[in-house]
């Protein structure tokens, strides 16, 4: 269906062109998988869009073969290239919400793809537009058509993304991260759903993930990507039994183990080193030499939980609610609430790490802000070290603020583009009066970046010149610069790459060690947070399902919520 042959794509950049992908060279027969596994950066998602001809011609040059179905992509004219893009290849994007237009509805959208590729009526198109909601198993699919895709969840925006890729039958689907930052609940119905209409429809799938557990699920084939050439090619059995390349090897031990405790996560670089002329070499550990490296002694394990619990509680939550009126008419006198949190109680103790999981709309992240005051709870009462935050007025709050922060979920909205990393990090510091002068402050600054493994000139660049995983790193050091004693991370590593995320996780591992910190870990996989936490909160609906030691949750659930959770996170299933 699909041969790609010595694919090379060059950007145009101020100091040259830039190789992107380096003569790859693949083949999809009808109605398989082939899964394209590798970091960001890695070409994944050039090279499909390399296939749409979605590329910028006039900064980019393409050199190779694309034949899909005897027809060469790379020299079809742009006329006929339409009538292929949309109609008998497309393509899922990996976030719904920047590909979706916010001012059309979701109806308009699809039928307007339908009526250009499939010559219908405007109400033909509509009744086929309700036909693919009810195959992509949206909820009332007749009202969801007239919706704008800010009113939809993330997982509904996904499935209507997929029933605009599937509205015209394809032969070829290009998955692009679809089911990357979505509820690991989400991700399995989507992966499902997927299977389900490739197998009916005999299409041919190209999906690309950093993410090998959702891989193995999906593919046929695996072809494993490094700084734009194929590091490693072969069956899907043979890629996750017996990995040839470091690399490869790397990306599988990066991911959180289920079976036993790590003391910290393995990285690429415990397996690969880069030399100067480029290559890559290996380290020459296997995969059970470094597990049996970084795991945790029984021992250790058990005396670090009697220590930590021997204290009283640093942070004490009783009976919580933070409600939110809904809107009602003019003559209801009975106001109506969404309770996000619902009467939660529970404590944290110095040094240890809480983690908190649920699906989207559970109620985390109000129940994280809430216990900062960054919304204000309904009722209940918060005390830390004794002291009920609900009841401090601003200035005694600020104050208070400079032992409690926070890691937000998005880095990069959560910097102010127009700062550099040395004013981003000083700020806070002359918020609160810290240190004697700037000069100081400064000096401070150097010694956090270095602190999160960044360099000392990164203190003039400003937040778009750095890589996700360095802008996470970034947000971290902001949240040390008042030197904190308490940090809720909010699902700060929930979109970066596996092999980023091993790194951030060990990151804030060694600050909790070195720093004597308490954390509360905010996150829908469950997987890392059994990596990182002392206990489990599971939290649906605004309340708590139950609340256990990590390793005792996650092999021994009792509540039926969790079992699903956990019964949804994707493994390498071969």
């Amino acid at each position: 269906m699909l041969k790609v042959t010595d694919l090379r794509i060059q950007f145009r950049t101020a100091d040259g062109w830039f190789d992107a992908v380096k003569g790859i060279s693949f083949a999809i027969p009808q109605g398989k998988t082939l899964g394209i596994v590798g970091e960001s950066g890695s070409g994944k998602s050039v090279t499909a869009l390399s296939i749409m001809r979605l590329l910028d011609v006039k900064q980019t040059k393409i050199t190779g073969d694309i034949i899909f179905d005897n027809i060469n992509i790379t020299q079809t004219a742009e006329k006929d290239m339409q009538a292929l893009r949309g109609n008998r290849i497309a393509m899922i994007f990996q976030e719904p919400m920047t590909s979706l237009n916010p001012v059309l509805t979701c109806g308009r959208q699809i039928t307007e793809a339908i009526q250009l590729h499939c010559n219908l009526s405007k109400d033909a198109a509509r009744a086929e537009a309700i036909n693919l909601f009810k195959e992509v198993q949206l909820p009332r699919p007749e009202s969801l058509l007239d919706s704008y895709p800010h009113q939809l969840s993330g997982g509904q925006r996904q499935r209507v993304m997929i029933a605009m890729a599937l509205s015209c039958n394809p032969e070829l689907l290009i998955a692009d991260e679809p089911t990357t930052a979505l509820d690991v609940t989400v991700q399995k119905t989507i992966i499902d759903l997927l299977l389900k209409l490739k197998a009916e429809r005999n299409m041919s799938l190209l999906f690309i993930s950093h993410d090998l557990g959702v891989v193995s699920q999906v593919a046929d084939e695996v072809l494993v990507m490094y700084k734009g050439s194929i590091v490693e090619q072969a069956t899907v059995k043979d890629i996750f039994n017996n990995p040839q390349h470091p690399y490869t090897k790397g990306l599988l031990a990066c991911r959180p183990a289920a079976h036993q405790r790590l003391k910290a996560l393995p990285i690429i670089a415990d397996f690969l080193k880069i030399e100067p002329d480029g290559h890559l070499v290996s380290t020459g550990l296997t995969l059970a030499e470094v597990n049996k490296n970084f795991a945790y002694p029984l021992p250790e394990l058990e005396n670090h939980k009697q220590l930590l619990y021997r204290n009283k509680a640093l942070l004490e939550v009783n009976n919580l609610c933070t409600w939110f009126p809904i809107k009602s008419g003019w003559f209801t006198s009975n106001k109506q609430y969404i309770k996000a949190v619902d009467d939660v109680s529970f404590e944290v103790y110095p040094g240890e790490t809480l983690g908190l999981v649920g699906e989207s709309g559970s109620g985390k992240t109000t129940l994280g802000r809430s216990i900062l005051r960054l919304i204000e709870p309904t009722a209940g009462s918060i005390a830390y070290k004794g002291t009920n935050l609900l009841q401090l007025n601003t200035n005694d709050l600020r104050r208070m603020r400079r032992k409690i922060q926070i890691i937000f979920q998005d880095p990069y909205s959560s910097l102010n583009p127009r700062q550099t990393i040395g004013e981003l990090l000083m700020e806070p510091m002359q918020v609160h009066n810290l240190h004697q002068n700037n000069a100081q402050r400064k000096q401070k600054v150097m010694e956090l970046l270095q602190r999160v493994n960044l360099l000392p000139e990164h203190f003039n660049r400003y937040p778009h010149e750095f890589s996700g995983g360095q802008r996470q790193r970034v947000v971290i050091a902001r949240a040390l610069a008042l030197e904190p004693e308490f940090i809720i991370c909010d699902e700060s590593v929930s979109a970066l790459d596996v092999s980023v995320q091993a790194q951030i996780l060990n990151l804030l591992k060694h600050l909790q060690q070195e720093l004597g910190l308490t954390y509360i870990f905010i996150s829908h996989d469950l997987s890392v947070i059994k990596h990182i936490s002392d206990r489990i909160m599971v939290i649906n609906q605004g309340k708590i399902e139950e609340i256990a030691d990590a390793d005792e949750l996650y092999h021994n659930p009792k509540a039926a919520y969790t079992q699903k959770l956990i019964a949804s996170i994707p493994q390498i299933a071969i």
